[in-house]
């Protein structure tokens, strides 16, 4: 009897769960809400997006264990991961993170293109041949979607980022010294623009087949570079890339989510391009960026979070502050994951950012808790706040008026709040944002205008949900 090779029949179990059975229509990829672009449509429900994830190393450094990752993601009721293709890596110390996921060992970096045979590469290894492909890249690249497609988890695949220090160029395949293609002699900070042809011509080419191969996933959008208003990314080469991604869907029966990264804060977006339909920025506290660019009507994201040290309470205020203000995605930039704790038990870092078990808890919460709304149809509403806020605190609503109300208070004790509602019957529910457990509750019959609505006692913050009656 023969025998069938353990590696071929992984591919074939592989092959069976990663794409669609013969004859299926392949899934439609997540896309934007129709009755609400500033949310998603994934697998047929309203979304918002809510994580707490890794430093984007999970595909790209070998010693990772996506699986265990994605498990902790989903025990929590966390659907986002973010991650890198593989097209730029970081190096011990890089940014002072404690077992940066981003920087791996010597012989465990995959990324697009194949090693040749020519001795010399910054890590040790071999100089990578850009003129070839890395096939066991890709399939741990297409596995990773699949392990976190079946854990409801949305994966935004970050197709490059600059170079921000000489040293993190150096390590780059694309730089002259690492490839055997005579390639990418220049400085770092002229990688990303359309100065070089051949290195555009790479660029464009591995885009390309990244698309290519990952046309089948319902689980993935892409974000053309991670913070570009650092080393010379201009808006000319992003928008290329974008048309490029544009162009290859082109006779896709389903097309894939664009996103650009904005700004690190605030920024207003002026010019838009027509491909992009989510717009994610990072560390924008207060989270003012959406009111200041809800009038494109797509996604406004937050997909970075951190430099703010490591209490829970920091990321957990930014996130409800975010989605509350009416942000469709938040993504907290997890410490605690690393490749000796790939389910994010990891607490001893020094990393500058935070993250945690009890965190990605209070970030379920959060998604729970939107998601118990018919958020569609809810939008900014700080209208509805009258009167003085508590001291120290700010409130924040979204509503539909006279239906559906959810509040954030963040910061104070105690909540005495004004609220304008029209005439009805309503229940009052106060939210503890740590356990999930209701505080305090009542019925309020109001005969319109002015309605005095008063929290318990709290630490920190607490969230408020208000619904109509029948």
């Amino acid at each position: 009897m023969k025998t069938i090779n353990p590696a071929a029949l992984a591919f074939i179990l592989f092959l069976c769960t990663a794409l669609p059975a013969s004859g299926a229509e392949t899934p439609a990829p997540i896309s934007l809400h129709p009755g609400n672009p500033h949310y998603f449509l994934f697998r047929g429900r309203p979304t918002v997006l809510i994580t707490s994830g890794e430093h984007y190393g999970a595909v790209l450094n070998l010693d990772f264990d996506y699986v265990r990752y994605l498990d902790e993601l989903q025990a929590h009721g966390l659907n986002l991961t973010r991650t890198w293709s593989g097209t730029y890596r970081e190096v011990p110390g890089s940014f002072g993170i404690t077992e940066n996921t981003l920087a791996p060992r010597p012989g465990r970096y995959l990324c697009p293109w194949a090693r040749s045979t020519a001795p010399g590469c910054f890590d040790g290894g071999n100089k990578f041949d850009l003129t070839r492909w890395d096939d066991s890249y890709f399939e741990r690249l297409k596995d990773f979607l699949a392990q976190a497609s079946k854990r409801g988890v949305v994966v935004e695949l970050n197709l490059f980022c600059p170079f921000y220090n000489d040293t993190l160029w150096a390590a780059n395949p694309l730089n002259f010294d690492n490839n055997i293609n005579g390639i990418g002699r220049c400085p770092g900070n002229e990688v990303y623009t359309l100065k070089h042809v051949d290195l555009l011509a790479v660029q464009e080419a591995v885009a390309r087949k990244i698309v290519q191969e990952l046309k089948d996933f319902d689980n993935l959008y892409y974000e053309v570079c991670n913070e570009p208003y650092f080393g010379g990314v201009t808006l000319e080469w992003q928008h290329r890339i974008a048309d490029l991604i544009v162009e290859v869907e082109k006779g896709f029966p389903r097309k894939h989510l664009i996103s650009m990264n904005i700004a690190n804060g605030r920024l207003k977006v002026e010019q838009p391009h027509p491909g992009v339909s989510i717009f994610n920025f990072h560390y924008c506290v207060p989270p003012d960026v959406v009111e200041m660019n809800y009038g494109l009507g797509k996604v406004i994201g937050e997909n970075e979070t951190g430099f703010r040290g490591s209490r829970d309470v920091t990321y957990r205020t930014e996130g409800w502050d975010y989605i509350i203000a009416g942000g469709g995605l938040y993504n907290n930039l997890d410490y605690s994951f690393t490749c000796q704790h790939p389910d994010g038990t990891f607490l001893d870092y020094k990393s500058p950012g935070g993250g945690s078990p009890a965190l990605r808890r209070q970030l379920g919460i959060l998604k729970d808790f939107i998601h118990g709304f018919d958020f569609i149809r809810m939008a900014p509403d700080n209208a509805v706040i009258q009167g003085s806020v508590p001291r120290e605190a700010t409130v924040r609503a979204l509503a539909e008026r006279g239906r559906q109300y959810a509040l954030y208070v963040n910061g104070g004790s105690r909540a005495d709040l004004e609220l304008d509602l029209p005439a009805g019957a309503y229940s009052v529910e106060w939210l503890d944002t740590k356990t999930g457990k209701i505080s305090a509750s009542r019925r309020l019959q109001h005969a319109g205008g002015i309605a005095a609505v008063s929290s318990p006692e709290y630490a920190e913050d607490i969230a408020l949900r208000i619904r109509a009656l029948r």
